[in-house]
């Protein structure tokens, strides 16, 4: 018996990094799971996004567990796309029991040379695409009087981060979301929970702006990066985590291992927090 035995499990951004790992975890702990994804590129995003073909091998994945799986292809800024995804799920499974708000996309600017269309991408999707995800599932859950929310922030939503600032204040404001969600929900037995990873080995963070961004100057590699997530924990030998190690946090928040726990945040990030940072670019 899985930790999710009998689950049903709603994942959005589940195409690939977090969002695969998750579903993964879930599909391994005995849970059928509905795979929720935009497939698209997003103009502002300057990294390649997950495509349907990505999302479609996150379901033979979840398959191999002989589970259950639906893929479908939706944007977490279009109320009508996601309320739509619930009712099939629920049409197909009969409920569902866990959202895993996963959904997230990062550029990089200075705040005051971001353009309006920059800010709303990130903060649409990140931010405002959580809550429409947690809008669309509540109904059903207050009814079943029991689930279970868990929200993917970050470390930069307790802390800053240098040349996006819209992606900070989103996952800043996730968390904020998710302490409201809780106690809102929390008369009707469902729990919203959130997990803030840190350095972790995604597609997100395998590109060049991003290695430029950790090493601190132009034409950053993959090594730099990897030499910097050496220093960005406290704990000895972490680099950049696998996304898994976000998962098995998550796991445990939607288990019930777990039913007494609500309105929470668990860092996972190496002991990163615990440091005083590091100033790639020192003002003297």
């Amino acid at each position: 018996m899985g930790l999710l035995e009998g689950k049903v499990a709603l994942i959005t951004g589940a195409a690939r990094g977090q969002g695969r790992a998750q579903a993964v975890t879930c599909a391994r702990e005995g849970a059928d799971v509905v795979l929720l994804d935009v497939g698209s590129q997003t103009a502002t995003i300057h990294y390649p996004m997950a495509t349907p073909a990505d999302l479609a091998e996150t379901v033979r994945l979840v398959e191999e567990f002989d589970r259950g799986a639906i893929a479908i292809q939706a944007d977490v800024r279009d109320q009508a796309q996601l309320d739509s995804a619930v009712a099939s799920a629920i049409a197909r499974f009969g409920r569902i029991d866990i959202l895993i708000a996963n959904a997230g996309v990062m550029s990089q600017a200075d705040f005051w040379t971001m353009t309006e269309e920059q800010w709303d991408d990130v903060v649409g999707t990140n931010l405002t695409g959580v809550w429409k995800s947690a809008k669309a599932v509540a109904p059903h859950m207050i009814e079943r009087g029991s689930g279970s929310i868990v929200i993917i922030s970050s470390v930069n939503g307790i802390e800053p981060g240098r040349d996006y600032a819209h992606y900070v204040a989103a996952k800043h404001g996730v968390i904020g979301l998710m302490k409201n969600i809780a106690r809102e929900l929390a008369p009707y037995g469902v729990r919203c929970n959130s997990v803030a990873p840190g350095a972790i080995e995604t597609p997100m963070n395998q590109h060049q702006a991003a290695w430029d961004m950790v090493a601190g100057h132009p034409g950053g590699t993959q090594d730099e990066a990897i030499h910097y997530g050496y220093h960005y924990g406290a704990l000895r030998g972490t680099t950049f985590l696998a996304p898994s190690t976000v998962a098995d946090a998550t796991l445990f928040l939607n288990s019930d291992l777990a039913t007494a726990i609500t309105g929470i945040v668990i860092p996972v990030e190496a002991g990163h927090l615990l440091l005083a940072g590091y100033n790639h670019d020192p003002a003297r």
